[in-house]
């Protein structure tokens, strides 16, 4: 018989699955209801479905490279309970998911839900606790004067991907570069900076942070033609504390990450640049 779209969602409704997960069964069953909802109960989707509005706020970031060193790839596996997620199955596909980002390179989180929902459905059905795939991204480096800094903190909630390019490909293999590389990665996961410096921050976000201070200048009184001024400064506080490039380093909060970036560069003689970098937290998803 022919698949509706209502027969499709009266099954949604009735087990909590997945469209295409429902859409799926009754092909199987070839739409006799009541046994689609026995295929979606027997491959653990219908039970997984019941789970689904539970928070997921534990679970794990992975980072995995390439054979070549050229590409990497961090994604993240969210569970309910920290039990669940230092579990070796949960483990094993967070791992996975890491992996699956790093070779088939999906285009959006549905493609990547499409490569893995699955087997995740599977693994709810099994440990019988709600899991999401969370946020990822993969990184291939542009050439050999390219360095990747990683970092994942102790507790695997947080994952810092930090790219830089030097002038020269031998400078990236110096261990001076790939130290800073570093350093500057374990410096996003403390300081959560929202750009990399003020040219790339959202100007509507800028805006914001300067109608904020105009206005509170002008509540306290102060003198029009200040008033500006005042929110010239705030604004650039406001960068400070958001763009990376300008944050204190947290190692030495008298140096910004732009002086550190220009000390390594001098002792290895070359210039490095700071092109971009990758933050997932899992409490923040």
């Amino acid at each position: 018989m022919a698949i509706t779209a209502q027969l499709v969602k009266e099954l949604r409704e009735m087990t909590g699955a997945g469209m295409m997960d429902c859409k799926k069964a009754l092909v199987e069953v070839e739409g006799d209801l009541e046994k689609a909802v026995d295929w979606l109960r027997q491959k653990g989707m219908a039970k997984a479905a019941k789970k689904s509005g539970r928070a997921t706020s534990e679970g794990l970031v992975t980072v995995t490279l390439s054979d070549d060193g050229k590409t990497v790839a961090m994604a993240s596996l969210l569970c309910e309970t920290d039990f669940v997620a230092r579990g070796e199955q949960f483990q094993n596909m967070a791992a996975k998911l890491a992996k699956t980002v790093l070779d088939n390179a999906p285009a959006d989180a549905v493609a990547l839900e499409s490569l893995m929902g699955e087997e995740v459905t599977q693994l709810i059905a099994s440990v019988g606790e709600n899991m999401q795939i969370g946020k990822f991204a993969r990184h291939t480096k542009p050439g050999e004067s390219s360095v990747i800094g990683q970092y994942i903190h102790a507790n695997s909630k947080i994952g810092v991907l930090v790219f830089l390019t030097c002038g020269k490909a031998e400078s990236a293999a110096k261990p001076e570069v790939q130290e800073l590389a570093k350093n500057i990665a374990m410096q996003v996961a403390a300081a959560s900076p929202m750009a990399l410096d003020a040219a790339s921050l959202d100007q509507a976000a800028v805006e914001r942070e300067r109608e904020v201070y105009r206005q509170k200048a002008l509540e306290e009184g102060k003198p029009a033609n200040i008033v500006d001024k005042i929110a010239d400064g705030a604004v650039k506080k406001f960068q400070k504390d958001v763009c990376l490039m300008e944050q204190p380093y947290i190692r030495d909060d008298k140096k910004t990450i732009s002086d550190i970036v220009r000390e390594t560069g001098k002792t290895v003689g070359d210039e490095i640049t700071v092109t971009g970098f990758e933050r997932i937290q899992l409490a923040a998803e």
